[in-house]
């Protein structure tokens, strides 16, 4: 069975062969990375210090990290950090740039929590990274643009949460949807932020041209999500680890599609380097749609051909009134444009995905 290390270097190794042009462009070049100690961070550093490596002939990609680490500063970075091009820095982006952000080349801005248990414990430095950060760095591009030194390409992470609880014409939902969102609910202060922050990008793309693209997450999962980050796919992993039953805080209905982090991954870095300026993209897969039920079903089926896992899917209310407010009934991704523009296919089947995660969750529980 493969350890959670070649689980990562396989993974690695397909985020790196899909991008072999568009990394070998960047040659020589700054990555930026806002928000690089969390769960997309994982992978989007790892895999740009993985070409690195083997590419050792080649001028490295420079990958800097910027993050206030709120959450707590991860043992896999510092790891990184040891390697060559690769420079962290403890830095809020909503206060003055720092001069390595401010020289990059290309900038993925991440710095943003993404966990609801999370966002709503830090709802106004959710608000301010999504908006205020974000507005730093678009006006550092229009700057350096006017100076005849542009920033090649800015990466904004959004989320699938922007279309809310879309009715049933529109799942799949596409990017032209425009969205069934609260603005005052508990989970407000992530969807609106982003919201606010895409009409932001959209607006400095068109006004100064800047070129900054938009990402559409829908429910990424795999390697480098905490265990502790208190989402479904890692709590599903905790429980089964420990040998308990797995508990839903829900009759487990609403339906999900589920994307692997490596498939992910690729996508968003299509995006930063092939995306048109201004344009927002889904990422994620078109299917299956399940249930969180089946999702945590399969859960109990990989780790009982894994690990010998003896529980099952039970039932419970959380003690948290707002816990299932303004939460999706459905979220399923068109990704036509994401395939047309940008060549994107997730390739990694969801019960592949889920015996890959449990592999690692079980060698990483303190990550």
């Amino acid at each position: 069975m493969l350890d959670s290390s070649a689980i990562e270097t396989e993974d690695m190794d397909r985020i790196c062969d899909a991008l072999a042009l568009e990394f070998s462009s960047c040659s020589g070049k700054t990555v930026s990375i806002t928000g690089g100690a969390g769960f997309l961070g994982f992978y989007l550093v790892q895999s740009l210090l993985h070409w690195n490596r083997q590419n050792s002939a080649k001028s490295g990609i420079q990958v800097n990290v910027f993050d206030t680490f709120i959450r707590g500063r991860p043992a896999w970075l510092d790891a990184c950090a040891k390697q060559a091009h690769c420079e962290l820095y403890t830095h809020d982006v909503t206060e003055t740039l720092p001069p390595q952000l401010c020289q990059s080349d290309f900038i993925i801005h991440a710095a943003s929590i993404a966990s609801p248990i999370f966002y709503r414990e830090y709802p106004i430095e959710t608000m301010d990274a999504n908006v205020h950060g974000l507005r730093q760095i678009l006006d550092l591009s229009r700057v350096r643009a006017a100076d005849n030194n542009p920033i090649s390409a800015i990466l904004f992470f959004s989320t699938s949460e922007i279309y809310g609880d879309p009715d049933a014409d529109n799942i799949p939902t596409s990017e032209s949807y425009r969205g069934n969102v609260s603005c005052t609910g508990p989970r407000a202060c992530y969807d609106e932020s982003k919201r606010y922050g895409e009409t932001l990008c959209v607006n400095f793309a068109n006004q100064h041209q800047v070129p900054v693209k938009t990402a559409r997450p829908f429910n990424n999962y795999g390697p480098g999500l905490s265990i502790s980050d208190k989402r479904a796919p890692p709590d599903f992993a905790n429980d089964v680890l420990s040998n308990r039953d797995i508990v839903l805080l829900s009759d487990g209905s609403p339906t999900r599609t589920f994307c692997y982090i490596s498939d992910a991954i690729t996508g968003y870095f299509k995006i930063l380097f092939n995306g048109r300026k201004g344009e927002a993209y889904n990422i994620g897969n078109e299917s299956p749609e399940i249930s969180v039920r089946e999702f945590a079903e399969k859960n109990v089926a990989a780790a009982k051909e894994l690990f010998g896992y003896e529980g099952s899917v039970k039932f419970a209310k959380s003690d948290d009134e707002h816990y299932l407010t303004d939460n999706p009934n459905r979220r399923c991704p068109n990704i036509a444009k994401a395939r047309a523009e940008l060549n994107f296919e997730p390739v990694v089947p969801i019960d592949e995905g889920i015996r890959r995660s449990l592999i690692w969750y079980q060698d990483n529980r303190e990550t």
